[in-house]
């Protein structure tokens, strides 16, 4: 299954122009990073945001938030998102948010 262009285009207009922010195909579908950092992203049909270790939890509790489980184990400080948990632009910019924090939080990558 390809991935979600429509959510593709509504990450892309709640991003805007960022410095440092490039788009990439991974997971099979696209991620948005910041300075190197994966902050967020489309896998199949929902939104994949990295939120970090300390939020992990809090964003686990959102509606529609599961781990995202890569080759068969939950990966850390990254969620799933189906598409009640971002239906609306407020939670779906709630979401992005989260995952630029975080991503600006950390060292650019080369």
């Amino acid at each position: 299954m390809a991935y979600d262009e429509t959510l593709a285009g509504r990450i892309r207009s709640a991003l805007g122009k960022r410095h440092g922010l490039v788009e990439k195909k991974m997971f099979g579908g696209v991620g948005f990073v910041l300075r190197g950092n994966m902050a967020c992203g489309v896998h199949k049909d929902m939104l994949i945001v990295r939120v970090g270790p300390e939020q992990d939890k809090a964003a686990l509790a959102r509606p529609g938030a599961r781990p995202f489980d890569a080759m068969g184990r939950p990966m850390a400080g990254w969620v799933l998102v189906e598409r009640k948990g971002f239906a609306s632009d407020k939670d779906l910019a709630a979401w992005i948010k989260m995952g630029i924090e975080f991503a600006a939080s950390l060292p650019p990558k080369k």
